[in-house]
């Protein structure tokens, strides 16, 4: 089994499977340059018309996970489905599901388990032929050094309470927050789920322009189980191939 994976921007992902599109946190939709299909990060109407089925993921409602340009795709291949957070807000129906922490819900092939989250929304846990695909959303371990001994206790146990959840799930790819904001503690997140999940590839997100910081983190990280991904473009392609 082989699919291929874009980074398209910040959170912003597409996994192309077969004839199906998964999308997760598209928000930026403007680029220098369109390059044809997935290649500069931006999804056009147009390049949706190929897919059987197109599946749009929706973390949260934070302006950079969420952009309603994703609704005009449905125009352009009927066959698109939104899974959205129920803090999201729109007046589109069609093909829409809300979703909310503990969710399980089918969607034709799909299998889909909702999880907490640090912030506000869900985390997704994504199960099609074969494949296990997990996306954080704003799910992540928010060490800031402005806050107090509490809060940061409090951030630390919110995250590992999530994680832990997990535990027992064969993770193939996971997608989880490596955000420079975090200045020092950037990398918490992202380990603590490597030891912890161990998912054959982790791809950092959450760092907007800032991709020198994934390679930093793959440094870092000498894990024998998981597989780091580099981010260094804008619609970069990954290929993973199942072990």
């Amino acid at each position: 089994m082989m699919l291929l994976i874009y980074h398209l921007y910040h959170s912003g992902v597409a996994l192309e499977i077969d004839d199906v599109l998964l999308v997760f946190d598209y928000y930026n939709d403007s680029s220098e340059e369109i390059k044809p299909g997935l290649a500069s990060g931006v999804i056009r109407g147009e390049h949706l018309k190929k897919y059987d089925n197109v599946y749009v993921f929706v973390s949260h409602s934070h302006k950079d996970h969420y952009n309603p340009v994703i609704f005009q795709w449905q125009e352009y291949n009927p066959f698109t489905y939104y899974i959205l957070s129920n803090d999201i807000k729109t007046d589109h129906e069609k093909k829409v599901t809300y979703v909310k922490n503990g969710d399980y819900l089918v969607l034709n092939d799909l299998k889909i388990t909702t999880y907490g989250t640090t912030d506000l929304g869900v985390s997704f846990l994504v199960k099609y032929n074969g494949l296990s695909i997990f996306h954080a959303g704003d799910l992540n371990w928010w060490h800031w050094n402005s806050f107090s001994r509490e809060q940061l206790l409090e951030e630390e146990r919110g995250f590992k309470g999530e994680v832990i959840k997990l535990k027992d799930e064969i993770i193939d790819i996971a997608f989880v927050p490596v955000d420079p904001r975090l200045e020092e503690n950037y990398y918490l997140a992202g380990e603590y789920f490597i030891e912890q999940i161990k998912p054959s590839l982790f791809v950092p997100i959450h760092f907007a322009d800032n991709y020198g910081i994934t390679e930093e983190f793959a440094e870092r990280i000498k894990s024998q189980d998981t597989e780091t991904a580099v981010i260094r473009e804008r619609g970069q392609k990954i290929t993973y191939r199942k072990k």
